[in-house]
């Protein structure tokens, strides 16, 4: 999916209505089950579980996640050579506790082919609470209403709450809910039988990175109080334990039995159901992961959880769930007022954000948060560059628990360094225990950037928290030593002026590989370099005692500091004084343009319909580089460059990244392109609500939803925090009547509003300094006592139209040539190859990974 691939309605609008504060779902379809198991999953960021139906069928993919928790495998590569990745990390699906089957007359509930009368499923933005109602007419002709709640608890990080009330409104019948904890990661049910022959399907991707059994069964229990399951992961040693208890309220008679064994607890609940008196089941599970401690203890902190949560009823984890989402939202919330559709897409994409990270705590946030297993749950530079910058500016203490888990990878990353011939730390591209998983090294080891985007992470968070304590203590250790590896791993040339060249890495364009000075690595690189010699010198300025441990702890060489600064000075950053852009490395210009306007749809995404080596021999990009640079370095280049970069980049920028979108988003609004920054920011919103690339159903793509907060506030709103300094430059939307945002800065709590005359800062409570934002170029004081109103006499230029996928030709290169642009014949696959090139090739190069990276 791309810009220019229209789409009517990214959304069936009856079937899933506009709703504000709600995703709602009124039709149940077999369809799009997995993309919907997706959507309406809950999480915390440490525990998460897809939208599965309580009865376990129908579904395409079962999910239960934990962040982190994951088994080792070995890569085994067709051609191996030194310093390749050598073991792979996938996140492992633990013990499913949504379980809670039901039988009304020994008939099962199975959705896919039940009589419903109503169906309605809902999650709540503001509680974080999935609902479930619906009316079902069993084959007997009795109607039965069934309703449901799902929670992952934000306060309480081990903690889940289930709940299930069955009510006979015509008629008597014996029921029968059967609640489980059952271990699917095998490929089997509680009856021994794959999931194919129960029809509920399996992920073979999943399956196919493991050759033995994962999870080892350790220990296992179940009473009338309460029921366990314990594993430790075969080769990584993980070890976990779930345990679950009940509370059952209902009138009528009741009998429990409970069964156990490795693979499966049950508890049944067989009930003589009278018309209209409800059966109340409360489910509480609670799950404990480790790296090494034993089962035992884990089962013991599963008890201490449960044993607190049985001391409060459900009502009360609802309102302390509804408490944890009032203070995220009052610090999180995006208003948009003139498009009430989007408003319900944009508050959804923050919610997703929330349910990714806030209580990861001591992991990182994988690239698909904790909603499914695609990239196997690690890992990438997607945090710093599209999450850190959302939570830096609305929850800080958690973009510092991120930035605090990479100064945790430090050894491993300075390890990976020497591996690579390098001084320093090199952080791994893909990753879950620190150790680089990532085994097409041209579209993984190769993109060292991630060293420098952890660095502008950092600064950044500094910038708009004044965090000067965590930066001394922890986050100069990352810029020493990424600062090391880039004047290692750089070198010079002398044509005139010394130069600072960087070769043989790849930047976030993954249809490029392994080339010499990328200029979003070089620009990203010099900003690192300068950082780092920066901080060390206030340090040794402001702090002499912390520059002593400093110098000790990391053997800080004396001429360090000015080599770095030599580095970044010299740093070559290529253009084109021709063509008046900037190339996106040294031989860029050199290849021929790809014709996007002439390649049709059905052989979109390119990279599973072309070659890897026919798409590296043209100007295509899979997602933005250069543009990209520009929106994190934008006062790095001038306003002529990035207009003229913006135009001749984004007719060969394919979209088949959804990383792609957001960024093109705010620099075309940035350039004056209204029209194309709305259609890309449209792209983003409804990237997953509308399943635009058909993956989501391996889970949320939780880089673009942060980046769709980066492009309302950075694009539409034209917010810059550069050097710690906070300004605003807006270009709203012509369709928006006005837009309002918080705003954590320096310790302050701020509130933006923005209107197509006005820009209005609201201080809600000051920190420690005063604060002071620039609105076109001058200065201005906010005070608590009233609000900053601005006048805007305009939103920066504007261009109607939208620029198409016609590329740029014509154009000479240095040599004298002429740029020109063709379409390859698409190769002819057999009919199942294809899709393989979407599956992990676990048996040539690793699970997950190809020679385009990512989707």
């Amino acid at each position: 999916m791309n810009r220019r691939q229209k789409i009517a309605h990214p959304m069936d609008r009856g079937r899933f209505p506009a709703d504000p504060w709600r995703l709602v779902e009124t039709t149940h379809r077999y369809e799009d089950l997995g993309t919907t198991e997706t959507l309406f999953a809950v999480g915390n960021g440490y525990l998460g579980m897809r939208g599965n139906p309580e009865e376990g069928r129908d579904a395409v993919a079962h999910g239960t996640f934990v962040n982190g928790f994951h088994e080792t495998w070995p890569i085994r590569h067709a051609e191996a050579a030194f310093g390749f990745a050598r073991t792979g990390q996938t996140i492992v699906n633990v013990p499913d506790s949504k379980l809670m089957k039901l039988y009304v007359d020994d008939e099962p509930l199975i959705l896919g082919t039940a009589d419903l009368e109503h169906y309605e499923r809902s999650l709540d933005f503001r509680d974080g609470i999935l609902r479930r109602s619906l009316v079902w007419r069993t084959p007997s002709g009795k109607r039965v209403l069934v309703e449901s709640t799902r929670m992952v608890s934000m306060t309480q990080r081990h903690l889940a709450v289930m709940t299930l009330e069955v009510t006979m409104l015509t008629g008597d019948a014996p029921i029968v809910i059967s609640s489980q904890l059952l271990n699917r990661q095998d490929g089997q049910d509680e009856y021994h039988t794959p999931y194919e022959a129960m029809g509920e399907g399996t992920d073979p991707r999943k399956a196919a990175a493991f050759d033995q059994r994962v999870l080892l069964p350790r220990m296992h229990y179940a009473t009338e109080d309460r029921m366990m399951l314990g594993y430790q992961c075969a080769r990584s040693q993980m070890t976990i334990a779930v345990a679950a208890d009940h509370r059952l309220e209902t009138e009528n008679e009741h009998e429990v039995l409970v069964r156990g064994s490795e693979d499966l607890g049950k508890t049944v609940f067989r009930v003589e159901a009278r018309e209209g008196r409800s059966i109340r089941l409360e489910k509480v599970v609670s799950y404990h992961t480790s790296r090494g401690v034993p089962v035992r203890e884990l089962s013991d902190r599963c008890d201490r959880t449960l044993d607190r949560a049985l001391r409060h009823s459900v009502t009360h984890y609802e309102e302390e769930q509804r408490g944890w989402y009032d203070r995220f939202w009052a610090t999180s919330d995006v208003e948009l007022d003139g498009d009430a559709e989007l408003q319900q897409g944009v508050r959804f994409n923050l919610f997703t954000l929330a349910q990714a990270s806030a209580r990861a705590d001591r992991q990182g946030v994988p690239a698909k948060g904790v909603t499914g297993s695609g990239y196997e749950g690690h890992y990438f530079w997607d945090t710093e560059i599209y999450v850190v910058p959302f939570l830096s500016f609305t929850q800080p203490h958690v973009a510092r628990n991120l930035l605090h888990f990479r100064n945790r990878m430090l050894p491993a990353a300075r390890q990976r360094a020497r591996e690579m011939a390098q001084s320093g730390a090199l952080f791994p591209w893909r990753t879950i225990n620190g150790e680089e998983a990532s085994a097409y090294y041209a579209a993984g080891s190769a993109q060292m950037h991630i060293d420098a985007d952890i660095a502008y992470a950092l600064m950044q968070y500094v910038g708009a928290t004044n965090d000067v304590g965590f930066l001394v203590r922890d986050g100069v250790d990352l810029l020493v030593e990424t600062a090391r590896m880039w004047s290692e791993l750089g070198f010079w040339r002398t044509n005139g002026k010394p130069s600072f060249h960087i070769h043989g890495v790849t930047g976030p364009d993954e249809y490029t590989t392994v080339v010499n000075n990328n200029l979003f690595t070089n620009v990203m690189a010099r900003y690192n370099l300068e950082k780092a010699a920066l901080v060390v010198e206030r340090i040794r300025e402001h702090y002499p005692v912390d520059h002593q441990k400093l110098v000790h702890r990391l053997g800080l060489g004396a001429d360090e500091v000015e080599t770095w600064k030599r580095c970044a000075e010299g740093m070559a950053i290529p253009f084109d004084e021709g063509l008046g852009i900037h190339p996106q490395d040294d031989f860029f210009l050199d290849r021929e343009v790809w014709d996007l306007s002439r390649t049709p749809m059905e052989n979109r995404p390119l990279m599973l319909h072309y070659h890897p080596l026919v798409i590296y021999r043209f100007q295509v990009l899979k997602q933005a580089d250069v543009v990209l640079a520009m929106f994190l370095h934008g006062d790095r280049f001038t306003d002529e460059q990035k207009r003229a970069n913006f135009e001749y980049y984004d007719p060969i920028t394919t979209g088949d990244s959804t990383l792609s979108a957001v960024v093109q988003s705010i620099m075309a609004a940035e350039v004056g392109y209204h029209e194309v920054a709305m259609d890309y920011f449209r792209q983003a919103v409804y990237v997953d609500l509308g399943d635009l690339h058909e993956n989501t159903v391996d889970g949320i793509h939780v880089a673009s939803a942060g980046g769709v907060w980066s492009a309302i506030v950075f694009g539409f709103a034209g917010m810059g925090d550069r050097e710690g300094r906070l300004s605003f430059d807006p270009r709203l939307p012509a369709g928006w009547d006005a837009l309002r945002f918080p705003l954590a800065w320096r310790g302050s709590q701020l509130r933006v509003e923005i209107t197509q005359d006005s820009l209005a800062v609201t201080c809600l409570s000051m920190g420690e300094e005063k604060v002071h934002v620039r609105v076109g170029g001058q200065l201005h004081k906010v005070c608590v006592e009233e609000p900053l109103v601005v006048a805007l006499a305009d939103q920066g230029p504007r261009i109607d139209g939208l620029l198409g996928d016609k590329p740029q030709v014509g154009g000479t290169r240095a040599d004298g040539t002429k740029i020109t642009a063709g379409v390859p014949e698409p190769m002819m696959f057999v009919e199942d190859v294809a899709p393989e090139m979407d599956a992990p090739l676990e048996m040539v190069v690793g699970e997950g990974d190809n020679a385009f990276g990512r989707g």
